[in-house]
């Protein structure tokens, strides 16, 4: 599979945070871009701004004519006018995993996956590459700070290519990775594996795919098999950090290796304006990574401290001597928990409203009892209704359900059209907004709301 030089790109599913990625990337290459999404969003205003034609209806009469390539995301619905008006025409059509598997074959690719942890451990790495003057393209996840963007763009001759992996139908196995990192693997997308043993499968075939030439790094805990690899962790691993603090806003701690030589890591002193065990962990995951690279100890200590996150990554909207505000992308109960001993680790004298959006009908029924436990690290929970993305609604499957297994103190449902102004009747001193669906449309007043 190739893309050629000019040829017309459409888009179907062109406002994801993938999907828009791949459409800048073509535009900057040269490529005319168009595209199709359901919802006007800050990334599709941003792609129009760049001169890419984007519109909202399904309807094949809005499709250009001279159409080349066509590049479809698994949230495209199977009765979709415009694909099946696509599908009749003698065009190429390929998901837009096929077309980072293409680019991935293309240059040396660092894929970064896992159920969680992988948005921010692509954008350090990417981050950490960049300050060691390694010139590359990057696709992330999410918005990276330090670029503003969730793509970066460099040179057809450029040796490298860092990209986020998705496990999400299966996406990540068209991927052809020098080094592959998994963050972690916790029971999701069970809608599309049916069960926790084929996601760990999923993860294997994905880690098999590495290039025996390369380095599979992962997490020490989970259950990966390879040939040529570095695991880390917080104990007992390859590579660990120990004396971690936080202070003056930061995180520190020392690198430690089992082996006093691997990757010329043992002793390595950061510091890093991120917060977590989680995020520590994400960190060494990427400087085991950008070490076997040859990015030297300087400049991992001068990315790690100048690294600014992911938009929506405990990110920190509002900080001052009335409110924090703290907004993050958390849809499972293993990250809602990370995230949430995290705010208490670092704001331990204030009280904690979460507003949390249920994503995905499927989810939310799979997980029922394990979101309840994890929002209940709240003192206060608002619930919105489920977001329900691709899928129908699920009879008894809804966020009162929910509400009702929750046991924080105070708890309630909340329209999220009514949501502004509940929270302006709490005044909450300290509030977490988290979700994969819409609710980061809110993000924004919420900011300015607080930030008068």
């Amino acid at each position: 599979m190739s893309i050629k030089k000019g040829n017309m790109v459409y888009f179907l599913g062109i406002g994801g945070i993938g999907m828009s990625a791949l459409a800048r990337y073509f535009k900057a290459k040269g490529h005319d871009v168009a595209g199709y999404d359901r919802t006007p969003s800050p990334l599709t205003r941003h792609l129009e701004d760049e001169g890419i034609s984007v519109h909202y209806v399904d309807d094949p009469a809005l499709v250009p004519d001279d159409i080349d390539f066509v590049v479809v995301t698994p949230a495209i619905p199977s009765d979709s006018l415009e694909l099946s008006y696509l599908q009749n025409k003698n065009v190429k059509i390929v998901k837009r995993a096929e077309v980072l598997g293409m680019l991935s074959r293309q240059h040396k690719a660092i894929a970064v996956a896992g159920t969680h942890g992988k948005t921010t451990t692509t954008a350090l790495v990417t981050h950490l590459l960049m300050t060691a003057g390694k010139k590359m393209s990057a696709f992330i996840g999410g918005i990276a700070r330090n670029i503003d963007s969730n793509v970066l763009i460099g040179e057809e001759q450029d040796e490298l290519v860092v990209m986020e992996a998705d496990e999400y139908d299966r996406s990540f196995l068209q991927l052809s990775p020098y080094v592959s990192v998994v963050t972690s693997i916790d029971a999701d997308h069970l809608d599309i594996y049916g069960d926790y043993q084929h996601l760990v499968e999923g993860f294997n075939q994905f880690v098999k795919k590495n290039s025996p030439d390369g380095l599979v790094v992962y997490h020490k805990n989970l259950p990966i098999s390879a040939k040529k690899y570095i695991n880390y962790g917080l104990e007992d691993a390859d590579v660990t950090a120990k004396n971690i603090c936080i202070a003056n806003d930061v995180t520190c701690f020392e690198v430690v290796t089992a082996n006093a030589n691997m990757l010329n890591l043992n002793g390595l002193q950061v510091k890093m304006p991120l917060y977590g065990n989680h995020n520590v962990q994400n960190a060494l995951a990427a400087i085991i990574v950008c070490s076997y690279l040859g990015v030297n100890q300087e400049d991992i200590k001068e990315g790690l401290a100048t690294f600014k996150g992911v938009q929506r990554r405990f990110d920190i909207r509002v900080k001052n001597e009335k409110h924090i505000y703290i907004d993050d992308y958390a849809h499972h109960p293993e990250e809602i928990k990370a995230a949430l001993l995290s705010t208490r680790k670092v704001f331990s004298n204030k009280e904690l409203t979460v507003v949390f959006q249920p994503h995905l009908f499927t989810r939310t029924r799979d997980f029922m009892d394990e979101f309840a436990e994890s929002l209940s690290l709240a003192d206060r929970v608002i619930l919105l209704d489920i977001y329900p993305a691709r899928e129908l609604p699920i009879e008894g499957v809804t966020s009162t359900a929910l509400l009702e297994k929750i046991t924080a103190k105070d708890k309630m449902l909340c329209g999220k059209e009514e949501l502004l102004d509940k929270i302006q009747h709490i005044d909450p001193e300290l509030l977490m907004t988290i979700g994969a669906g819409d609710i980061d449309r809110l993000v924004p007043q919420i900011e300015r709301m607080f930030a008068k």
